[in-house]
């Protein structure tokens, strides 16, 4: 018999993308769908995507119909996986999408996200050196969040071999719509969002200290905008050089061997599009002729490889299973 996986926040994005992987899944199947106020909700009603879950229903979040599974996804608002994560059985692998057991620094935690720190689990981002072990020898993971994922991925190299400046890093972002949650907000509207782009959270996006920590970043100027888009993230990362060092070339060496991340051949530049659905992030790298500083653009899937994907990967590993098992390289056209 396979195994199983739980999922809470299952009416949510995330955890809507998350039942779509898990359904391709060759080892994995289907235990308890939880939500909160769509609990007694059919699961169709909020993904009408998913026909094969037509019978499910959303059950209430309890530790007990979580704890059942052999690995427990938990795709719920930031502060909200450290108090449920307590209760499950340590028996019980878990995945947390959310940021609650990101930091190391509960200070940062305080000051970035207020409440308390619920601790510090593995980070999962399995494309950092020695990431991938850490993760396979844990029982607990703390997914990446989503611009965490797409700007670590494009400076973490750069930091490591001595070229990027790691005080002196600027990034602005776009994100998809679905990046902000399925919780009804007045300026997600549709009407709102249709041909504009905002900027938000501008020098105070909670992700900063993710991104520093995972990188190496002393500090990072970073401004998010929100994109008329559902989904995707198209960041643009820009770094002093301390070195004459190839950034493309860094790029590349490091991530010869990652089956999900690419970095694009000579001229050819990321977009949203080439990686809706997948697990891949795309890469692409050059020096700006007039200030000389690098530049870095890089595009994902804010639900696949900033979120549910991520955390798929992730979950693969803590199980023993192919880390590419349920999970696509190539993206959707058109």
């Amino acid at each position: 018999m396979g195994m199983t996986a739980a999922v809470a926040g299952a009416s949510g994005y995330a955890g809507g993308e998350l039942l779509r992987l898990l359904l391709n899944h060759p080892d994995l199947s289907l235990g308890a769908l939880c939500a909160g106020t769509s609990a007694g909700t059919p699961v169709a009603d909020l993904h009408p995507h998913l026909p094969q879950l037509a019978e499910r229903v959303f059950e209430s979040t309890t530790p007990l119909a979580l704890s059942a599974a052999d690995v427990v996804f938990l795709a719920l608002p930031h502060g909200e996986s450290g108090a449920l994560a307590a209760q499950l059985s340590p028996s019980v692998k878990v995945v947390d999408l959310g940021a609650d057991h990101r930091l190391v620094s509960a200070a940062e935690w305080e000051r970035w996200y207020g409440g308390s720190h619920a601790g510090t689990w593995t980070y999962g981002l399995p494309e950092l050196p020695g990431a991938r072990t850490a993760i396979a020898a844990s029982s607990r993971v703390a997914s990446t969040g989503c611009y965490a994922a797409a700007i670590t991925l494009a400076l973490a190299p750069l930091v490591a071999a001595g070229l990027a400046d790691p005080a002196d890093v600027v990034v602005v972002a776009s994100s998809g719509t679905s990046g902000a949650g399925r919780s009804a907000k007045a300026h997600l509207l549709g009407t709102e969002v249709m041909g504009d782009l905002s900027p938000y959270k501008v020098g105070a996006h909670q992700h900063v200290p993710e991104i520093k920590q995972a990188t190496g970043a002393t500090s990072l100027s970073f401004t998010p905008v929100l994109a008329p888009m559902p989904r995707g993230i198209l960041a643009t990362v820009t770094v002093r050089p301390l070195t004459d060092q190839d950034p493309r070339e860094v790029l590349a060496a490091a991530y010869a061997d990652e089956p999900f991340v690419h970095v694009l051949p000579e001229g050819r530049w990321p977009h949203t599009a080439a990686t809706l659905g997948s697990n891949s992030c795309h890469l692409q790298a050059t020096l700006d002729q007039d200030s000389g500083r690098v530049v870095v653009v890089s595009a994902l899937d804010n639900l696949g490889k900033g979120a549910a994907g991520q955390a798929l990967q992730n979950a693969n590993l803590l199980l023993g299973l192919p880390e590419q098992a349920g999970l696509s390289i190539s993206g959707v056209a058109p």
